[in-house]
């Protein structure tokens, strides 16, 4: 990843790995495609090469991304679906050209019409229509931590995941239980906790 900036968080879904560009929402939150040249990166990542990024193609990215994240998090909890999201998503998905192809290897890749910004989001709003309307067998869920509360798509086999990462937000919440426990033990060593639960 380039210095001075942060790393990606990188997931398995275009879509709901594409909200992850802003994390932290409800907390610090941190911007990973702070400038056109990011996103250039982020979009390499998944395969998806263009040729350069204007800041307007960036903040049509961002209101992409953010418009993903609302209708995720509404499919999340089974609310109405925020209709100007929705127009965004619809919007994108259908003026970008981009084709699915398939390599010898037998993978699907995307090939973009003219390696442009409006190519690439076309395929993340066109994965974004698969994923909130439910055509790809998984589940639409929200990180169980209060400062992230990021929309993810849950594919485990119980569909039970809490986190939208396990070494992030899982490890952060597990350390937090983990030492407020250890302050409850200080406190019932020195006698001013009472005494201590039994297990």
């Amino acid at each position: 990843m380039r210095a001075g900036f942060p790393d990606f968080r990188l997931g398995n879904v275009l879509a709901t790995s594409f909200t992850g560009t802003l994390s932290e929402r409800f907390g610090d939150s941190v911007e990973r495609i702070p400038v056109p040249r990011r996103l250039i990166d982020w979009l390499a990542v998944y395969g998806l090469t263009v040729d350069f990024c204007t800041p307007e193609q960036l903040d049509l990215a961002r209101e992409l991304r953010e418009s993903i994240h609302a209708s995720a998090t509404a499919a999340a909890l089974r609310e109405a679906l925020p209709a100007a999201a929705v127009q965004v998503i619809d919007d994108r998905s259908v003026e970008g050209r981009a084709a699915a192809v398939l390599t010898s290897e037998g993978e699907r890749r995307w090939r973009l019409g003219s390696s442009s910004v409006e190519d690439a989001l076309a395929v993340i709003a066109a994965d974004a229509v698969d994923v909130i309307s439910g055509e790809r067998d998984g589940k639409l869920a929200l990180c169980a931590s209060p400062t992230c509360r990021a929309a993810f798509f849950d594919t485990s086999q119980s569909r039970t995941r809490k986190w939208c990462d396990m070494n992030t937000c899982g490890n952060r919440q597990k350390k937090a239980r983990f030492n407020a426990g250890r302050s409850r033990g200080g406190a019932w060593e020195s006698g001013l906790a009472g005494p201590a639960p039994r297990e």
